[in-house]
């Protein structure tokens, strides 16, 4: 049986974000094609002869913790010796430690592996050196495929390499990257990978255009999503039951945004589109807050805008925006079920996961006529100018009164979700894996 090697860079954030989902589905098609599955993970928990300790520690959330300048005296120590080899150990799962608290968080796994901090490591040593570090596995894997841009390869492997989109360089504004150092870092993977994957036709051109990658070295395999039935098949009533109990919003009573505070996701102007059509639904947004948040949520603090007289009297303008910080896997589908929109006007993006994930959920999807949106919403959605904020509002103000175009966009929305199944992803997948083994 063939082993395929992914990384846990993104699957061991407390937080999911998109590029964990994308990692974790991954890894459960892997699966599902027939090859054994092993993961590696960076948590710092330092290698131990005993199994025991190793499974432990991989599930302590707490440990390596230390002081934080010999940390940085370690990591500089490590940097300067160069990019040398890492070396990951087996982390026996054998249920001797109860696990059940990470459950949804782990993905599919026949192996799993940890290399202390070796997702840093290989950073630091690439911002010193400009080289991609080894990492050497118990057992060699047949191929590595990394979900994200690291600096890391296993030698005498296949490796291939996942590139969501190139959000640095096109929104440079948008990101905290060093965009030198990411572009040095692209250019250097396209030395030492088999092979790329992309997941747009959008982020496809750009790897080509911009970072000057050869076209049939790229692959767009796009991605799916797949919602556990318990959760998409909920009766109305307990939808409706959860999400008044999170909200104080009544079912299909509120529009709907979640992902992180950031400036991608336009969020300022989707607030100051929201409050300029004057609709009564609420907005409820869902993620924490990133990069640059206060700025994207200034107009709320705003002494301006503190007050809105609707039909007789006057509430509080934070009454019409709800913000949650944070909502368990669960729960967010409940409240995309009960959304009478989703909202999501983002400037720039890869793939657009929480677009399909409204559609597939039959929940009408407002979002931007730019980047890979409308590869993945084809004609169902309502599509905008993202820098346009009156077109925003207008959008807002139609599908609040349009009661026949939204049900029109969701059985849209629906028929759109089935290009991007699980079956056509594992397709996709399929037919790379067989020309790269």
């Amino acid at each position: 049986m063939k082993n395929i090697l992914i990384d846990g860079y993104n699957l061991g954030l407390e937080k999911g974000t998109g590029v964990a989902t994308y990692a974790r589905n991954l890894s459960y098609e892997i699966g599902n094609l027939g090859y054994r599955t092993s993961v590696l993970y960076g948590n710092r928990a330092a290698p131990s002869r005993q199994p025991l300790m190793r499974e432990i520690a991989f599930f302590d959330s707490n440990v390596g913790e230390r002081n934080r300048m010999l940390e940085i005296m370690e990591q500089a120590h490590r940097a300067v010796l160069g990019p040398l080899g890492h070396v990951a150990a087996e982390v026996p799962v054998t249920g001797k430690v109860i696990a059940r608290h990470f459950s949804a968080r782990l993905p599919h796994y026949d192996d799993l592996y940890n290399a202390t901090d070796v997702f840093k490591r290989s950073q630091s040593a690439f911002k010193l050196w400009g080289e991609v570090s080894n990492v050497k596995m118990p057992v060699r894997p047949d191929l590595a495929h990394w979900t994200y841009p690291i600096p890391l390869r296993v030698k005498r492997t296949a490796n291939i390499y996942t590139l969501h989109d190139i959000v640095p360089l096109r929104l440079p504004y948008a990101t905290l990257d060093h965009k030198r150092r990411y572009f040095n870092l692209l250019k250097k993977l396209d030395k030492v990978a088999e092979h790329f994957v992309t997941v747009s036709e959008c982020s496809r051109r750009d790897l080509i255009d911009i970072v000057g990658i050869a076209p049939e070295r790229i692959t767009n395999t796009y991605q799916s999503v797949d919602i556990p039935a318990k959760y998409r098949d909920k009766p109305i009533e307990q939808v409706a039951r959860e999400v008044e109990g999170a909200t104080n919003a009544g079912y299909k009573d509120y529009f709907l945004f979640w992902g992180s505070i950031e400036p991608k996701k336009n969020i300022g102007r989707m607030i100051e589109a929201y409050l300029a059509s004057k609709v009564d639904t609420p907005l409820v947004m869902v993620g924490a807050q990133a990069w640059k948040s206060e700025q994207e949520l200034r107009l709320l603090e705003s002494t301006e805008f503190q007050q809105f007289e609707i039909i007789d009297r006057v509430i509080s303008q934070k009454k019409r925006v709800i913000q949650l910080q944070y909502a368990p896997f669960s729960l967010l589908v409940s409240l995309i079920r009960g959304a009478k929109a989703a909202l999501f006007p983002s400037l720039y993006e890869g793939f657009g996961l929480p677009a399909l994930e409204a559609m597939l959920l039959g929940t009408p999807v407002l979002c931007s006529n730019t980047s890979s949106l409308p590869e993945v919403a084809g004609d169902a959605a309502l599509m905008v100018d993202p820098y346009d904020t009156a077109a925003i509002s207008e959008a807002i103000r139609t599908l609040d009164a349009d009661a026949d175009l939204r049900a029109e966009l969701s059985r849209r929305g629906l028929k759109q979700a089935e290009r991007f199944t699980p079956a056509v992803y594992r397709d996709n997948l399929a037919a790379l894996y067989q020309r790269l083994l």
